[in-house]
């Protein structure tokens, strides 16, 4: 599949903005305060969540076994296990099902089409399962309500839950008041949810076949787990004659009392929901529990069910047959793949998607692939229909990481997208990613090269001699027709602001007014008016504090010396955080171990790392892991702290918040946090220094600010940075004082409010921190 090209991309974005953007933010957004809300009233989420991740880790580690076992207990029952290769096996074989059982049974449409139902199932979307059907002559219509509106109006699905999330009410209407020309117009939701129910109960009384997807497959008693909040899987499942599971080998669990956390679990990742309004488990095949095919057709009722619709089912009466397809589809290769397994821990509840500021923006049509969507789309699309598909949607990942925490199986998306990232950019490579370490290859054209990522993902080498060379490189770089060339080759938009470099870097501030010795001299006066605490810190000169921002770095060493504690400030290698934002992982490599390298003396003397930018602490304290020895990468984060975190620490020690700039207790501040600061956990400490500060501070709800690094600065995404940008900027506007973590995090919010965004250290700061 041949990828789109910069400015079909940019296209595509607008036209998504402009037309599903608003109805997915509100169903996607809707469906993520759900999860915050019951996440929140679950009292043991953190062991559900580590309890469900360890079944399925399990699970996959076995699969091959439990591939056996699941087929020796459907064959126990009565049923026929298949295990498809690849989609046209899996499709193929359903097929051949249908006709098989239409012609052994003499049932078919009143055309003598055969007819199939079916109930919601990513996984026969991922084989084109209804196409492949269709082309056989066989009859298919989808019974969830979403599915259904798709494929009346021949879309394709928006989201691995609401597949037609991107449709509203009104738009429902209209397409089904053209298509159906009911006796009176439908409007309401309840009209047009009647008029499905029934429109569709037609269809599943009359099918030959029942197909159906399954959310858990047990592998010990062969039972089929069907979870949803309609009531048409049961009905596919046991109203036709026979019924196919098509499923994923991975979703596969051991025993039935490995499913009782995923069934906790799953809608309250999925919709917010205590628990789905239906949890239907088979053990196929078995009798309707909705209509009794033995009963005399005078006799047989059911709950929802008239005496002629039962009467009608019934007419289908025969040894009922159920067929389980497991598919493979890559999955096994998936499985041997150390960086790609995780994908299999998914149980596509959405929560990626919904916690994703910019999946809702432009929905799955745009953050999607051929299949999935959303943040773990990028590992089932590189491992199901392979890495160019994955690669048209992968870069809207900007790895703010608000999906770690959404995720009911703690599996770390932005790493697989990291990963899969790396893999793109290597395709023909393979080797570095790194212009100015390895250059061009002679298996790649130099056509095929994105500088832009390598641009940025060495931005500290730029910084670097920007700031060298400043001012002379600002005014160059506000130049209109550096902007138009920069814009050309490296993809930066020219409407955005781009940074303006200090000539006098951070570290040459710090060794400018003495070092670490005259640190040490200030801190000590400090200290000896207060309580004094033996701890000295390192502070973490990141790209944008040493070389863009050094006032917030300027703040957080005169706050450090109010309080008593010695500062010094090293010219340190870069984190790689930049590296692994544009999937340059051997880069981030090297550069984490040289990182390492220039701490560990420094940690081995007692000494604390502090640092000032969010996304390098998460790079420390989360990829290291993936990129350091485990010793190395524990002691680097058992003793490396952001800002706030520590000043927090400090303050409940004993240090006295009088020594630092203070509020009169009424003064209102917008506080945003840095996305990945919250997710480890960090937001709080710094709400609670500026309330012991005397401020009051009013943390946003948004989960990103739509900058995002390097994301808002690029052409193809400019549009989606900015419409996301705004969602944030209309919450803080009307406050006296905006201050927020991270870079990107001010940068955008200066550009959208047009005045000062300060870091909260530059607020707690003492006077004259500048000096």
């Amino acid at each position: 599949m041949a990828q789109r090209t910069r400015s079909d991309r940019a296209d595509q974005i607008r036209h998504l903005l402009e037309t599903e953007g608003e109805t997915i933010h509100a169903h996607a957004s809707a469906s993520n305060a759900l999860r915050y809300e019951t996440y929140g009233a679950t009292d043991d989420l953190e062991a559900l969540r580590v309890e469900a991740r360890s079944i399925k880790e399990a699970a996959v580690d076995r699969l091959p076994d439990l591939i056996d076992t699941v087929r020796e207990a459907v064959e126990a029952n009565g049923g026929t296990v298949y295990v498809a290769d690849d989609a046209a096996d899996a499709n193929a074989y359903v097929a051949d099902v249908v006709e098989t059982r239409t012609d052994a049974n003499g049932v078919a449409g009143d055309d003598g089409t055969p007819s199939v139902v079916k109930s919601k199932s990513m996984t026969t979307e991922e084989i084109d399962l209804n196409d492949a059907l269709e082309a056989n002559g066989i009859a298919v219509t989808e019974t969830d309500l979403g599915e259904w509106v798709l494929q009346v109006a021949d879309d394709t699905p928006s989201h691995i839950v609401g597949p037609a999330m991107h449709i509203s009410r009104e738009e429902i209407a209209e397409l089904f008041n053209e298509t159906f020309d009911p006796d009176e117009p439908l409007e309401t939701a309840e009209e047009l949810t009647r008029f499905a129910r029934d429109h569709l109960w037609e269809h599943i009384r009359d099918a030959d076949v029942g197909i159906t997807g399954a959310n858990f497959v047990v592998a010990d008693t062969g039972t089929i787990t069907l979870i949803t909040n309609e009531g048409n899987a049961r009905k596919c499942a046991v109203t036709p004659d026979t019924h196919v599971a098509v499923a994923g080998v991975e979703k596969l669990i051991p025993t039935l009392s490995d499913l009782e956390p995923f069934v906790d679990i799953i809608a309250k990742s999925a919709t917010g929901q205590p628990i789905s309004q239906y949890v239907t488990m088979l053990s196929p095949p078995s009798d309707s529990p909705t209509v009794n095919f033995d009963a005399p057709e005078e006799s047989i009722t059911s709950g929802g069910t008239s005496t002629d619709e039962a009467a009608a089912a019934n007419s289908h009466a025969g040894k009922r047959d159920f067929h389980l397809v497991l598919l493979d589809n890559g999955r096994m290769e998936m499985r041997e793949d150390d960086q790609l397994r995780e994908t299999l821990y998914c149980i596509r509840c959405g929560a990626c998607s919904n916690s994703c500021t910019n999946f809702h923006a432009v929905g799955g049509h745009g953050f999607g692939g051929e299949t999935y969507s959303g943040g773990i789309a990028t590992g089932w699309e590189a491992g199901v229909h392979g890495r160019e598909s994955a690669a048209e949607f992968n870069d809207l990942c900007t790895g703010c990481s608000r999906c770690v925490d959404a995720c009911p199986v703690k599996i770390d998306i932005p790493w697989i997208n990291t990963v899969v990232r790396d893999r793109v950019n290597r395709s023909g490579e393979p080797d570095a990613y790194d212009f100015l370490v390895d250059g061009l290859t002679p298996d790649r054209e130099e056509g095929d090269i994105d500088y832009g990522k390598r641009f940025f993902g060495n931005i500290g080498t730029v910084a670097k001699a920007a700031s060298a060379t400043a001012p002379v490189s600002n005014w160059l770089t506000d130049a209109d027709p550096v902007r138009g060339l920069l814009e050309r080759t490296l993809g930066i938009d020219r409407r955005r602001d781009l940074p303006s470099f200090e000539r006098t870097s951070l570290v040459d501030w710090f060794r400018s007014r003495g070092g670490a010795d005259a640190s040490k001299r200030r801190a000590d006066r400090a200290g000896s008016r207060g309580v004094a605490i033996d701890r000295e810190v390192v502070l973490y000169p990141d790209i944008y504090t040493n070389y863009v921002d050094t006032d917030r770095g300027r703040a957080a060493v005169r706050t450090l010396e109010a309080l008593g504690i010695p500062v010094s400030v090293p010219n340190l290698p870069e984190s790689g955080r930049a590296a692994l934002s544009q999937g340059m992982i051997a880069t981030a490599d090297r550069q984490a171990s040289r990182l390492y390298a220039a701490l560990a003396e420094d940690i081995d003397a007692g000494g604390d790392v502090v640092v000032i930018e969010p996304s390098d602490l998460a790079a420390i304290h989360r990829e290291y892991e993936r990129l350091l020895p485990e010793e190395s990468f524990e002691r680097l984060r058992s003793n490396s702290y952001e800002i706030c975190e520590y000043v927090y620490g400090l303050l409940e020690n004993g240090a006295d918040p009088a020594a630092l700039s203070t509020g009169d207790g009424d003064e209102s501040v917008a506080y945003h946090s840095h996305c990945q600061q919250r997710t480890l956990d960090l937001e709080a400490p710094t709400v609670a220094v500026l309330e012991r500060c005397g401020y009051a501070p009013e943390p946003s709800d948004a989960e990103c600010c739509g900058m995002a690094g390097s994301f808002g600065y690029k052409r193809d995404y400019y549009e989606l940075s900015m419409e996301v940008g705004e969602r944030l900027a209309t919450q803080v506007e009307d406050a006296p004082t905006v201050v927020a973590s991270g870079t990107s995090c001010g940068d955008q919010l200066e550009t959208l409010l047009e005045r000062e965004v300060p870091h909260p250290i530059e607020l707690l700061a003492p006077d004259g921190y500048a000096t």
